[in-house]
């Protein structure tokens, strides 16, 4: 009877992690004191994120490889951490000055994903709303880790910390 009990329950949330969305995206948002055109080129830099990322200060002998364009679309930033940051690349594939940065991102350590993150950089009177996001695709085994953890809380605990440094960058 208990065997057959586990099974069902093993089957039950084999089902259940069909039915979850086959794409997440986690956003996070905040105000800065300063113009767009000051913030941008924190983002659009990729040798400037050591200035607010979150996963800069997780390894501080990561390995870092910067090519492509100096800023702006083109740029490639590739990194090998430790477990906390992993390795992986990500490209600069749209920049829209003082507006949009979109950035392809391929994880390879850890766990391997390719997914997308969007900047956002919005006037609004004397400051500018910073919206950071990460879109990806969920296949079956993420659908399956997404049971037992919560994407949104994982990553946007970081884009909260990264959106807090990139405020103190920003408004010295």
């Amino acid at each position: 009877m208990i065997t057959f009990i586990v099974v069902a329950a093993i089957v039950a949330a084999l089902v259940y992690a069909l039915t979850r969305p086959d794409s997440f995206r986690v956003e996070r948002s905040t105000a800065i004191s300063a113009a767009p055109e000051k913030i941008f080129p924190l983002i659009n830099d990729l040798r400037r994120w050591d200035a607010w990322s979150p996963w800069e200060k997780m390894d501080l002998a990561m390995k870092k490889t910067f090519s492509g364009a100096a800023s702006g679309k083109g740029a490639v930033y590739g990194w090998e951490g430790n477990s906390k940051v992993g390795s992986g690349r990500m490209e600069i594939t749209e920049s829209v000055p003082s507006a949009r940065i979109v950035i392809k991102l391929d994880f390879l350590k850890p766990f391997e994903a390719h997914n997308t993150a969007e900047f956002r950089l919005t006037a609004d009177g004397g400051s500018t709303k910073v919206s950071w996001a990460m879109i990806g695709p969920m296949g079956f085994v993420q659908k399956l880790m997404s049971l037992f953890f919560n994407m949104d809380k994982l990553i946007g605990n970081d884009f909260a910390k990264g959106l807090a440094n990139m405020k103190a960058a920003a408004e010295k």
